[in-house]
């Protein structure tokens, strides 16, 4: 339910309405407009009089809000939530760009990556060093020693680093990494997002491979439920009957998240395409469409990547790629 209250209504009536409705046993939300405050109501709001409410001198109108998710829902905060992360912010209208390789594989690699995608204007740094592969037989990425390589490439480049957590038991493992990634594949892993919902680390949540849009906002919500707003959502392609690309990218997802949610949208056209030569394409497209940041791998030796190789980028093709997604944003901007 959303009570919205009149710009007339003084902090003291508004605390007043506030406590009353906790003592119902609700949560309230406060979000502030420059017009309007509105009270999201989280809980069973069943037993509410919604004319007593409206009955009130200082509200304006009450509202039910159909869908499941509640938090993350627009209704409920009107203004686009902004996650900053060192100095970089992500939504807003702010752009930010995530960009490294798939996985850390050693020290020269990154710190020769991070450095070459700083210089072409990308705000943070991204290098698996803990993740699930599909096949028991792949690359399972080197844990302890790789994220100490990613975070000799931050204290070198300044880029605060994105890094996947596989495991709950590996979080403490990570308080210098500044953003926690939960992967697709961990996207319903409730007890993991439970968790992570109490921490105040800033989380970029991919959606799962079969994940509906509801699906993600309902597995943000949990992040929300638990205090932690600082949440990015992240659409990296789905599984469809399409076999020539790895998966296929929902750019449609974006402007429909846009509208349903007031946390920031970006896109990762490398794992959804599996393909570096479709990557600058689709990572244009989500640009135009309205995404607030992307991610994209870069590899400096994609022929002899241990992982992913065939989806990484050049720097210098990622260089290229950077200059082309800021003419486009200009011209949709204008």
């Amino acid at each position: 339910m959303i009570t919205v209250l009149k710009s007339s209504a003084t902090k003291e009536q508004r605390d007043h309405l506030i406590s009353w409705l906790e003592g119902q046993g609700l949560q309230v939300h406060v979000s502030e407009g420059k017009e309007y405050t509105i009270l999201g109501l989280v809980g069973d709001t069943g037993h509410i009089d919604v004319e007593l409410l409206e009955s009130l001198a200082i509200v304006e109108s009450v509202k039910r809000v159909s869908e499941p998710f509640k938090k993350v829902n627009r209704k409920f905060h009107p203004l686009d939530t902004v996650v900053t992360v060192g100095g970089a912010s992500v939504g807003g209208g702010s752009f930010a760009v995530i960009a490294g390789p798939r996985a850390v594989e050693s020290r020269e690699q990154i710190t020769a990556v991070a450095a070459a995608v700083k210089d072409a204007g990308a705000s943070l740094l991204r290098g698996s060093a803990f993740r699930p592969r599909t096949s028991p037989y792949d690359l399972q990425v080197i844990h302890a020693e790789g994220l100490e390589y990613l975070l000799e490439a931050k204290k070198a480049t300044g880029l605060p680093i994105v890094v996947e957590l596989a495991d709950m038991k590996d979080f403490d493992l990570l308080a210098e990494v500044d953003v926690v990634q939960v992967g697709s594949r961990n996207m319903q892993n409730y007890e993991m997002l439970r968790a992570l919902g109490h921490t105040d680390k800033p989380i970029l949540l991919r959606r799962g491979l079969a994940g509906s849009i509801n699906d993600l906002l309902m597995s943000a919500e949990y992040l929300l439920a638990g205090g932690n707003a600082n949440v990015i959502l992240c659409e990296r392609g789905i599984r469809t009957f399409e076999t020539y690309t790895k998966n296929t990218l929902d750019l449609s997802a974006v402007p429909v998240l846009k509208q349903l949610t007031h946390l920031p949208v970006i896109v990762d056209p490398s794992h959804a395409t599996g393909r570096a030569d479709l990557v600058p394409s689709m990572a244009l497209a989500a640009a135009a469409c309205g995404a607030d940041g992307l991610m994209i791998e870069v590899h400096n030796d994609p022929l002899h990547a241990q992982c992913d190789g065939a989806q990484s980028l050049t720097p210098p093709q990622f260089a290229q790629l950077m200059e082309r997604v800021r003419r486009v944003r200009e011209a949709v901007q204008s």
